[in-house]
């Protein structure tokens, strides 16, 4: 990791940078899934033992008001890899990732510095956690509904277009900032979604050895789709589940019967 991130208001909002690759190997395309299942079998143990040690944070965060260091170095490191996987998934790298602890070679670099946090927003985290957690899930499931036809488009140019390029970047970053939102690694709000642009199209300023996010139009594009789509799927995947659930008294009209 590198020793710079984005602040806001005193409090350091963490960042993601990727390094994109010109070409993509295209059995590296089609087989990736497959190739990153012992990622994911090793993610998912340890999203069991981040979610034990999140809970022990918690109480320490809310006495000491911030995480103590064994527990922000193992959620960092947590959060940090699950994203690395994150990239390689979304197709927005070529390279195998690192399992576990990150390598300097790897284009992706994660910067979350944790620090002091406020107790009152500790106490209530997870119901702040709630709107940048809805955001996440619209966008992840709209690029879910997506994925075949982006894979399939990377398979056949053998590189990833601008457009989905940023589009997934920036998914994949506002993801990165919810977990560590999540995780107590800092004390600012999830923000950027549309990359680092101020009023007047002029790229917000970063802390040193951070460029900013900066979409292109297509890639803005792109992520409205995502958006839109995410929310018809939600919207959809809720109302199908309504409709699975027996009316009220159902079981004691089906008895009568």
């Amino acid at each position: 990791m590198s020793e710079s991130a984005g602040v806001e208001g005193g409090r350091f909002l963490p960042e993601l940078q990727i390094s994109p690759p010109e070409r993509h190997r295209r059995w590296t395309v089609l087989l990736r899934l497959l190739l990153l299942v012992p990622h994911f079998i090793v993610l998912w143990a340890l999203g069991i033992a981040a979610a034990v040690v999140a809970i022990i944070g918690w109480f320490a965060a809310l006495v000491q008001g911030r995480l103590p260091e064994w527990i922000s170095a193992f959620l960092v490191l947590y959060v940090a890899y699950h994203t690395r996987v994150g990239a390689s998934a979304w197709l927005l790298v070529d390279r195998y990732p690192p399992f576990v602890v990150g390598d300097p070679q790897f284009p992706v670099d994660v910067d979350i510095r944790p620090g002091a946090l406020n107790r009152w927003a500790v106490l209530f985290r997870l119901v702040l956690v709630i709107p940048a957690a809805i955001v996440t899930t619209v966008v992840s499931y709209g690029f879910a509904v997506l994925a075949f036809f982006l894979w399939l488009i990377i398979l056949v140019l053998g590189r990833n277009p601008r457009p989905i390029f940023d589009a997934s970047a920036a998914s994949l970053r506002y993801s990165m900032r919810t977990n560590a939102y999540f995780y107590m690694l800092t004390g600012a709000y999830p923000k950027g979604l549309f990359g680092d642009t101020r009023e007047g199209g002029e790229p917000a300023k970063v802390a040193a050895g951070t460029s900013p996010l900066v979409m292109s139009q297509g890639g803005r594009v792109v992520l409205i789709v995502f958006i839109v789509l995410g929310a018809l799927a939600v919207i959809g995947n809720t109302a199908a589940s309504s409709m699975q659930q027996p009316y009220p008294y159902q079981h004691q009209f089906d008895y009568a019967g």
